[in-house]
């Protein structure tokens, strides 16, 4: 059957020639081509006369030419023009179906899911999730526990039919501009969210906003319903952190992702930001070390995990409660203390009676009443269980009729009359006020007739007034949906929301919307399907409506098939598609030489290239492809380990069975020699045994003699090496010199080596010592009387040191040990006070005789002054003026002066010759 546009292209063709076609005058046969070649008469059902193609035979076309001889050439026109059309048809479809081809590689290219089950992708997705946790896992010291919710995010951007708009129901794809919720970060496609917002903003402005457009209203994540405001409309192509605007698709990043560090802020906020590389879903917990204190502030602080850093340290809380008496006895805790567990007996507020109750409430009112006689002296309180005074008694002072028209002085003892006026108290209805006189008790209905109106406006009618008048109309305006109307009797316009169910087919195309009757876009199906595996047992949760384009996940489970080859049971494999693997459990057959059995993976189905096929002949044949064939191979050489002794009988190894024999294993000999210090370091050879070597390890005559010199551990403290060649047994004690020095690091000794080697710590001592006095000095400045001695010197200095009175006028002798631990001291005796007296008297005359001699410079002083003011005196006065006679002080003090520190010098001189 040929093709839709082949018999399109041809029956143009031939329609195009019916025009100036004449019939033929023989058979009745018209050149009609229109059916292409389908009708009675046409191309495809013509007679002798017509062929195939279209054009005449030479007799059709003798007759037509005879029936029109002005038309010979069209046939060959309209011939020409369908091969025209039919070759421009074929290249416009061979270009949609190139498009189409194209299409389809490069969403094979840009899909996950084709690279989901390719081994090598495998290994690569495994080294992009570890660098993408590299940063934070440096930081946790390998512990990736925190990171299980953040990875499963990452492995679902590779995995195929993981990453799924829930609005259009379309896979994700790497080349596609997305958006992360912030909420439930699920991924959308950029278009698909950028509508959704628009509408879910018009729907809401559409039927709340008076000022249509004008209000900022939220748009809802469709997962999560987290609420986003206008202005985060998204209208960029960002990765995940935000830092990078359409970032580049790069195959050995996460998807969608920029490659950077993520430094997106923690939540809950601590100050630290995000460590790993740009990833979707939310960031973990924080992995940097802080140091922190407990609840209850008493533990020393220790370093935690930011993001655990309150902890509790199980010691008693011991705050004190809100009782005020007890204290918290709960393990360390966050926050406030729990109320006082404790129970007490407790009275209650007026004090008349006593319960057990709870010490957080200490406060409790019992259901007596009060009973006290108030100020009245008539009447009682009857109030509950109060604090505080009774007060007034209620009846007292000015009180009001009913009606609170009239007001009386009356005693307590006496109730307040009706006044007599009428009541006129606003009844019920809130309209008409009350008729009766002033009386006791509360109003009577309102019983007026008047003309209601319904709640919906449209109907009156007269009624009482206390009643209320509900017509039987039904409300015919829409409800928020604009699809039903409410239905509801005398509604007063604030028509409830619209509580049918929507119904819409989802676009899972599955099922249908079971939300209320809504305005605009469903919300996406929430119901998922599972796509299973071959057997069943493994699948994968996919968002319903994909599950046709989802592949069929990986299955852990085991193969079922029965095995084809000579083993009871198939080697274990997971679950798969097409024929299982070749077998490579162990071939177990007995082997004929040995009995054991055959190790090697099974061979019974191997393939082997087929030989002895036919030659080519020539050249002029093409060669063949190779043909592999089906068969069972022998088993190969045995090689079972048999455990097999070295010639030097040093080990025991497996050699293969089909090569069991001596051997030697290539190691030192290792027996020990005749000076029984050192073994044979000959490679592993055969050893002769003899009745001298009947042990394993004693060397044979076989084996090499000792060559090296005596190489024993000498003596602690000897450094000589032993004089004897490699001996057998203890080395000969040490008899050389050795040079030492004595305790006081002067004088060399020397002694035999042996002797300072086997003398403990006293005979040490004494050798060490050179017999002369310690050099060392005291701490009293004298010099040790010790013999040259180990250690600190003893502190018992005899030396004589002189030793004086606080004054220094009397000295002693005594020993420097007892002035040093202050067991001797020497007071002054009564010269020494007197001597004191002396010069203290003497101090205290000079003292005085500066003052009076102080006194009388002053007083010169002034005597000049007021001379000075009274001016010069005459003459004649002076020989008035009496002469004033000086004293022997004024005359000789400048002489005295001298005189007296030569005398304190001279007494200081003396008393500091007598103390020395």
């Amino acid at each position: 059957m040929e093709a839709s546009w082949r018999q399109v292209a041809g029956g143009r063709g031939r329609a195009r020639g019916r025009a100036t076609a004449a019939p033929s005058s023989g058979n009745g046969v018209h050149l009609r081509g229109a059916g292409g070649g389908r009708e009675k008469g046409s191309v495809g059902a013509a007679g002798p006369g017509l062929s195939l193609g279209g054009a005449a035979t030479p007799a059709a076309a003798g007759t037509s030419a005879r029936c029109s001889p002005a038309g010979s050439e069209a046939p060959q026109t309209s011939v020409a023009g369908a091969e025209l059309m039919s070759q421009k048809k074929f290249e416009e479809i061979k270009k949609a179906n190139q498009a189409a081809a194209k299409k389809i590689v490069e969403e094979h290219f840009s899909s996950s899911s084709e690279e989901e089950g390719d081994e090598d992708f495998e290994g690569k997705r495994g080294k992009i999730v570890a660098n993408t946790f590299i940063t934070y896992t440096t930081q946790t010291d390998g512990d990736v526990r925190e990171l299980e919710r953040t990875k499963q995010y990452v492995n679902e951007a590779f995995q195929a039919g993981a990453m799924t708009c829930l609005i259009c129901i379309g896979s994700v794809k790497r080349n596609q501009a997305v958006w992360s919720c912030s909420g439930c970060f699920c991924i959308f496609h950029m278009p698909c969210i950028q509508k959704w917002a628009k509408d879910s903003q018009f729907l809401v402005s559409s039927l709340t906003d008076d000022d249509f457009g004008k209000r900022d209203y939220p748009w809802p994540c469709p997962k999560c319903r987290f609420e986003y405001k206008r202005s985060d409309t998204p209208s960029r192509y960002y990765c995940y952190c935000g830092k990078v605007e359409d970032p580049p698709l790069d195959p050995w990043l996460v998807p969608h992702s920029c490659g950077q560090v993520c430094e997106r802020d923690f939540k809950p906020s601590c100050g630290h930001k995000c460590l790993l590389l740009c990833h979707p879903g939310p960031c973990p917990p924080c992995p940097k070390m802080v140091t922190t204190t407990c609840y209850c502030k008493k533990a020393k602080p220790v370093p935690r995990r930011c993001s655990a850093k309150e902890w509790s340290c199980q010691l008693p809380c011991g705050r004190k409660l809100l009782c005020g008496q007890h204290k918290c006895e709960n393990p360390c805790h966050a926050g406030s203390c729990p109320p006082c567990p404790r129970v007490s007996r407790q009275k209650c507020v007026c004090g008349k009676r006593v319960a057990e109750r709870s010490c957080a409430s200490p406060l409790w009112h019992c259901d007596l009443v009060c009973g006290k006689t108030l100020p009245c002296g008539n009447h009682t309180c009857e109030q509950v269980c109060h604090v505080g005074a009774c007060g007034d008694c209620p009846r007292s002072g000015k009180r009001f009729c009913p009606c609170q028209k009239s007001k009386f002085s009356l005693p307590c003892t006496e109730d307040v009359p009706t006044c007599g006026d009428s009541c006129d108290k606003v009844l019920e209805c809130g309209i008409h006020r009350c008729s009766q006189r002033c009386h006791r008790g509360p109003c009577e209905t309102c019983r007026q007739e008047v003309e209601k109106h319904c709640r919906c406006g449209k109907h009156t009618k007269r009624m009482p007034c206390h009643k209320t008048y509900l017509c039987e109309t039904k409300c015919v305006k829409m409800r928020d949906c604009q699809k039903h109307q409410c239905r509801r009797k005398c509604c007063p316009g604030n028509c409830p929301p619209c509580d049918q169910n929507c119904g819409r087919t989802l676009g899972c195309r599955n099922h249908k919307c079971p939300s209320v009757c809504h305005r605009g876009s469903c919300y996406p199906c929430p119901e998922t399907v599972d796509v299973k595996c071959n057997c069943g047992n493994t699948k994968v949760t996919v968002p319903c409506g994909r599950e046709r384009t989802t592949r069929p996940p990986k299955c852990k489970e085991q193969c079922s098939r029965p095995p084809t080859c000579h083993h009871t049971s198939q080697e274990k494999h997971r679950c798969h598609f097409g024929s299982c693997p070749p077998c490579h459990q162990p071939c177990q057959k007995v082997l004929e030489k040995c009995g054991h059995l055959c190790p090697a993976p099974c061979h019974d189905q191997a393939l082997i290239k087929q030989t002895g096929r036919h030659q080519p002949t020539g050249p002029w044949e093409q060669p063949s492809e190779p043909a592999f064939i089906q068969t069972a191979l022998p088993c190969p050489p045995c090689q079972v380990p048999i455990p097999m002794e070295c010639l030097g009988k040093h080990e025991v190894s497996p050699i293969p069975c089909h090569a069991v024999g001596p051997y030697s294993c290539k190691r030192v000999c290792g027996r020990t020699l005749n000076c029984q210090n050192h073994t044979c370091m000959k490679e592993c050879h055969k050893v002769t045994e003899t009745d001298s070597c009947t042990g394993k390890k004693k060397a044979g005559p076989e084996c090499l003699p000792c060559e090296e010199g005596c190489s024993k551990s000498r003596p602690s403290g000897c450094p000589h090496p032993c004089v004897l060649p490699c001996h057998p047994g203890e080395c000969p004690p040490c008899a050389q010199m050795l040079r030492i020095k004595c305790h006081c690091k002067i004088t060399s000794l020397y002694v035999e080596c042996r002797k300072i080697t086997t003398a403990d710590v006293n005979e040490k001592n004494l050798l060490s010592c050179c017999k002369n006095q310690c050099p060392k000095e005291l701490p009293c400045g004298h010099r040790c009387k010790e013999m040259c001695h180990p250690g600190e010197c003893p502190f018992n200095c005899n030396q004589k040191v002189k030793l004086r009175c606080p004054c220094k006028r009397i000295k002693k002798e005594v020993q420097c040990n007892k002035v040093r631990e202050n067991q001797i001291s020497i007071e002054c005796d009564t010269a020494c006070k007197e001597m004191k007296q002396k010069a203290s008297e003497l101090k205290e005359a000079e003292a005085k005789a500066a003052l009076e001699e102080e006194k009388r410079r002053q007083q010169a002083e002034l005597e000049a002054f007021e001379n000075r003011l009274k001016g010069r005196r005459k003459k004649n006065r002076k020989r008035d003026e009496v002469a004033v006679e000086l004293t022997l002080w004024q005359k000789y003090k400048y002489y005295l002066f001298p005189l007296c520190a030569i005398v304190v010098v001279v007494f200081a001189w003396y008393i500091a010759r007598a103390m020395d």
